[in-house]
């Protein structure tokens, strides 16, 4: 029987759906990350966080419902880094498949493209009452040590 990973640590904070809730996400999620042993200017870090820093970006700009937060979730296992972000708007989805390039014109259509270049699996869930969470993982190979780390 296949059992599931055990979460060594956890974090989840809502924010307000704005530019300043989504650098607030980042900035926090560095420090808890910090906390955890994954220090500031690793490679995991800096993956880690730029996407979190885009899935927060696309919360605010695309899942934005007014009064509405954003909520990011961390998970730590000894092998891997999950990245939750969830926002108010189930009917503002990625698409199924996502475009190969952008135009060289445009002024958005990346983001996606580096969160699947950059996570290790990526997906979209429905949110429960309403809404989506865009889910991205990230392999801790080899596998972090983490007894005694943050504690």
């Amino acid at each position: 029987m296949h059992e599931l990973p055990v979460t060594e640590r956890e974090f989840t904070q809502r924010f307000s759906a704005t530019r300043r809730g989504a650098r607030l996400a980042r900035h926090l999620a560095a420090n808890e990350l910090h906390g955890w042993g994954i220090s500031h200017g690793t490679d995991l870090a800096d993956t880690a966080l730029l996407l979190i820093a885009e899935l927060a970006a696309n919360a605010v700009t695309h899942g934005h419902v007014p009064g509405r937060d954003f909520e990011l979730r961390l998970q730590l296992t000894a092998s891997l880094l999950r990245i939750e972000v969830s926002d108010a708007r189930a009917e503002r989805r990625p698409p199924a498949t996502l475009p190969t390039t952008p135009s060289p014109l445009a002024d958005s259509g990346r983001g996606l493209l580096l969160v699947d270049a950059l996570a290790t699996a990526w997906t979209v869930l429905p949110r429960d009452p309403i809404g989506k969470t865009i889910r991205a993982d990230l392999s801790l190979m080899p596998p972090v040590p983490l007894s005694g780390v943050g504690v």
